[in-house]
């Protein structure tokens, strides 16, 4: 599993954010734990697979946003009291 992060420019308030999120589940159909933040300009989510970078850039920029950047990490779930 990995963990997408993607610098997003133009989000500017929470209908921003649904409309990011919707094109990441749209070109990424196995994504979870979709988030997206104006504040901070990122979002973020989870793939069994790296996302196509130009999809994604292509498919956000037609909706008026820019992706500045993507970076992925292996994600790793967090057990908590089991220890």
């Amino acid at each position: 599993m990995l963990k997408v992060t993607l610098k997003i420019e133009g989000m500017m308030c929470g209908m921003c954010e649904a409309h990011i999120n919707d094109v990441i589940r749209k070109v990424v159909p196995n994504a979870k734990k979709v988030k997206s933040s104006y504040a901070k300009g990122v979002s973020t989510f989870i793939s069994e697979t790296e996302p196509d970078k130009d999809e994604l850039t292509d498919a956000i920029s037609e909706t008026g946003y820019t992706l500045q950047a993507m970076d992925t990490e292996e994600y790793t779930k967090k057990l908590f009291g089991l220890f």
